[in-house]
């Protein structure tokens, strides 16, 4: 009986003793595999996919992860620069040993998947990364709007507009309340850092704000 399977964007027909070299797998030597991606069964009768056979896998244990040959690329440029560079390249491998091809019952063997290590890493990677915080920019923004959303609209205070306001909803007075309460320290501590310039006596906000809160 053999089976052909499908792993690393490539296809290879197999029976069980076979030694097959694949795209590095994501699994220790020792360990057993189940290739689930069969694309035909044959022997005394041929089933073939569509594209896969349900139910059918390869089972295989894992010799080594090796390399493959070297392989040499030189790349010459003579436009403009005239450059040229030789880079080497081994391709990380799985060395495997087919076991047991199975026509049925592969999703109740309870054997580890044969899986390419690239798409393990990213999937592990993504799944232990912690959530991302939100920069402190977007998150100051983020608490300015929640506490506007029950704010008093100040722009009934003489002389502030929009822009003004703002000012005050970032330096986080958003009541009428608030202002009402201000003493002369407070006056004096929000003229200094909000650059008003003797705007809050010069136009009456506690006075108006004390009428506007009841």
């Amino acid at each position: 009986m053999f089976a052909v399977l499908k792993t690393g964007g490539k296809q290879y027909k197999v029976q069980a003793g076979d030694v097959l070299r694949v795209e590095k797998l994501a699994a220790d030597a020792g360990e057993k595999i189940q290739f689930n991606e069969v694309l035909m069964l044959g022997g005394d009768k041929t089933v073939v996919g569509a594209p896969l056979v349900e139910g059918a896998a390869v089972q295989a244990d894992v010799i080594d992860q090796i390399k493959g040959e070297k392989l040499i690329k030189f790349v010459k440029r003579r436009r403009k620069h005239s450059s040229k560079r030789t880079v080497g390249h081994r391709q990380k491998l799985t060395l495997v040993r087919v076991t047991d091809i199975l026509s049925s019952g592969a999703d109740k063997s309870g054997v580890k998947a044969a899986i390419g290590a690239g798409s393990v890493s990213g999937a592990a990677v993504e799944a232990a990364a912690p959530a991302k915080k939100a920069p402190a920019k977007k998150a100051a923004k983020a608490e300015a709007s929640a506490a506007e959303a029950g704010a008093d609209d100040l722009k009934k205070l003489s002389g502030v507009g929009p822009a003004l306001e703002k000012k005050l909803h970032a330096a986080g007075v958003t009541s009428f309340a608030q202002i009402a309460a201000w003493g002369e320290a407070e006056i004096a501590d929000f003229d200094e850092k909000l650059s008003f310039k003797g705007r809050i006596e010069r136009e009456g906000w506690v006075e108006q704000a004390k009428e506007l809160a009841k």
